[in-house]
């Protein structure tokens, strides 16, 4: 693909020599991880900003996160992520997938991470295919002899690392106990100030480690629960389930529809999804949490029916494990409501970074550590415990890695159908490989997954309760 007209027109101003890199595309199926191959191969990329005034454009590395406290402080402006129409409109008019990577553009005010001049040799975003545009450092320099070089980016790197630390209750401690910025000072404990297991989820809990449990046992504590039943029963209702007949009864729904194991776990996530309020705030163009809870949790559910019955993961703990894979979101947002805005802030203007780095960045833990920590208070299932905290580290090790994989996988699907918001995940075919699923079977799940969409969307919205 030729280079942009108004990118070509600029270079040419400045009499710089380039040439055009392409960079091999990742895929998984059909699915383009376009955001993965320019930080794979080091490139820079530029990210429009506004303030009520004006916009201007802003460039890092690929591999870096860009801090709009750190650009507040230099600049002593409140910049967000620009409108989403704008920046569709901008592109669509130049034949863009993305802004390119060059200051000055369209006559925006210019901000230069000085990381972005450590690099010897410079490949440019300019926005088509998967090219990159080749220059060298020198001129680049004179492209931004008109721009302002400041620190305000954080290097991925760095962050990955702490984020990965085994221990997370140290690190959550850690955290909390060099708050003191963000004024929090007491004990997690203390500070968190987060309900007990709830009653009926309790319950259930007991219901697990009964061998003798059946069916009647595991209706009736649902059914004291009128909100709970009712949920339980409008699921089990959808058309996702393609019931045959109403649905009169909790015990109904367990015999003939969802199955024990299933009404069990998707009662326990219910029931603790309703501890804590759901979030006031979000990301822009964030899919609501309990799309997020239900898509995944759905797709988990398709991936384990498709693995070799020899080789699946259980059924049930999976599933949880879906369902509950965002829980952190909900605490983050009813504990930390000024970070969370902050948080929600950041995701807006780096769409290439994944989302727990962000947290790590602005909390110094990530919401994934914090919902795992709480599972473990709450005596959850170790398995369900592993595979929150893990769920973005596909090679991590342990007793129960396959259900972090697994959580890691669906996420990574569902993302590269735009589901989610976030940077494209690529799934190395060795993580299918440890967890037996062929690619066609999983892509197959997948399909039928986004074929009952509505019914999906349907779900969500009587769990969120609109």
């Amino acid at each position: 693909m030729s280079v942009p007209d108004s990118v070509k027109q600029l270079l040419e101003s400045h009499d710089v020599v380039y040439n055009m890199v392409d960079q091999p595309s990742a895929r998984y199926d059909q699915w383009s991880l376009r955001e993965q191959n320019l930080r794979r191969c080091g490139a820079i990329k530029s990210i429009i900003l506004q303030d009520g005034s004006s916009k201007v454009l802003v460039i890092i590395t690929t591999n870096s996160l860009l801090d709009l406290k750190a650009l507040q402080q230099h600049s002593g402006r409140d910049f967000c992520a620009v409108n989403e129409k704008e920046l569709t409109v901008f592109c669509d008019k130049h034949q863009l997938l993305s802004v390119p990577a060059l200051p000055n553009l369209a006559g925006m005010k210019t901000y230069v991470d000085s990381a972005v001049l450590e690099q010897e040799t410079i490949l440019l975003d300019v926005g088509v295919s998967n090219e990159v545009l080749k220059i060298s450092a020198n001129d680049f320099s004179q492209l931004i002899d008109a721009a302002e070089i400041i620190d305000i980016a954080v290097c991925l790197d760095q962050l990955a690392a702490a984020s990965e630390q085994a221990d997370a209750e140290e690190q959550i401690f850690s955290a909390v106990k060099n708050f003191t910025s963000l004024r929090i000072k007491q004990r997690l404990e203390e500070t968190l100030e987060l309900p007990p297991l709830p009653e009926t989820a309790q319950k259930i809990m007991q219901l697990r480690a009964n061998p003798d449990a059946d069916i009647s046992d595991l209706a009736n504590v649902v059914e004291m629960d009128p909100s709970l039943a009712a949920q339980v029963v409008s699921w089990a209702s959808s058309p996702y389930y393609s019931a045959q007949g109403g649905i009169k009864s909790i015990h109904d729904a367990i015999v003939r529809i969802l199955g024990f194991d299933m009404v069990m776990n998707l009662s326990l996530g219910l029931a603790l999804g309703k501890t804590m309020n759901l979030p006031t705030d979000s990301p822009k163009d964030a899919a609501p949490y309990w799309q997020q809870a239900v898509y995944t949790a759905a797709l988990v559910e398709g991936l384990v029916t498709v693995q070799p019955r020899d080789n699946r993961l259980s059924f049930g703990l999976a599933y949880l494990s879906g369902l509950l894979h965002n829980f952190g979101t909900l605490i983050m947002a009813e504990v930390f409501p000024p970070h969370y805005a902050s948080i929600c802030r950041h995701i807006e203007v780096n769409s290439h970074v994944p989302q727990h780095l962000i947290d790590q960045h602005i909390l110094g833990v990530s919401r994934e550590q914090i919902s795992s920590w709480l599972m473990k208070v709450w005596n959850m299932p170790e398995e369900v415990v592993f595979s929150l905290r893990h769920q973005n580290h596909p090679y991590c090790k342990g007793e129960h890695e396959n259900y972090a994989k697994l959580l890691f996988v669906a996420q990574a699907m569902l993302q590269s159908r735009g589901i989610g918001r976030g940077t494209a995940l690529e799934i190395d075919s060795s993580i299918l490989k440890e967890l037996n699923l062929n690619p066609q079977m999983a892509s197959n799940a997948l399909d039928n997954l986004l074929a009952s969409e509505e019914q999906l969307m349907g779900i969500a919205s009587v769990l969120s309760g609109s």
